[in-house]
């Protein structure tokens, strides 16, 4: 009879886990929420996440240059629910593994057909480390929700979002770090087709571009959660409010 050393044993039975993440909705105020899956979320192939800062998946993802067939309709103003899952959207639990700490950013841009690359994007939203507890670790206590609220100011149209949890488990060491492929912070984007009414007249306009903004040695890219640290600035621009 073959005799497996304990910790080989151990290790063969162990379940393999994939600790992916993507959205399956979005709900406006107390509306229900509803799946919004290739409806108008530009759904992404797999809920793997994106490490590659120069690639166009950065911005919305492996489908992002792919139209929905419909639009969220919200008002300036109204709050935005984003309800996230891993594998099995009616399993409260299946959100995201506990270890992919990281903050949660949301952005927005004048609508596009194409992918969204280039210098369109404003920060409306971001929700790091509040020196109690991360953004992703809040949002899986949630049920996998993150509240956003639109800016009360902004103008009517059509417009991307995009809500990206960022896990930084792994960014330790630079995603660029050729002695570490496997190292560097994990993007998760995700793009929503919204539809605002109302009577504002801000127009978002930091005119952010992914590809160029984000770098891997970014501070909020390039980050030790694993030792004491007094504070965390996530990547990008700071949050617009439209006033």
């Amino acid at each position: 009879m073959l005799s497996l050393p304990l910790t080989t044993l151990t290790l063969t039975l162990l379940p393999v886990v994939s600790a992916h993440t993507m959205l399956y909705g979005v709900s406006v105020n107390s509306e229900p929420l509803l799946d919004g899956r290739n409806r108008s979320i530009r759904t992404p192939l797999t809920n793997s996440p994106v490490k590659d800062l120069a690639s166009p998946d950065l911005v919305c993802n492996t489908r992002g240059g792919v139209p929905v067939p419909e639009f969220v309709e919200v008002n300036a103003g109204d709050t935005l629910t984003f309800r996230w899952f891993h594998w099995n959207p009616d399993d409260p639990n299946d959100i995201l593994d506990p270890s992919h700490k990281g903050a949660i950013l949301t952005y927005i841009a004048e609508y596009t057909e194409g992918d969204g690359r280039g210098p369109r994007w404003t920060k409306i939203h971001q929700e790091g480390f509040d020196g109690g507890e991360w953004a992703t670790i809040k949002m899986r206590a949630n049920g996998g929700r993150v509240q956003v609220e639109l800016p009360r100011n902004l103008a009517p149209g059509r417009y991307l979002i995009r809500q990206e949890l960022l896990a930084l488990h792994m960014a330790d060491f630079r995603g660029d770090d050729p002695e570490h492929p496997d190292k560097g912070a994990e993007s998760y984007p995700n793009c929503v087709q919204v539809e605002v009414g109302g009577n504002g007249k801000a127009r978002p306009d930091q005119g952010f571009d992914f590809n160029e903004g984000y770098t891997y040695g970014d501070k909020g890219l390039f980050f030790n959660i694993y030792i004491p640290f007094e504070k965390y600035t996530p990547p990008g621009p700071v949050v617009w409010t439209g006033e």
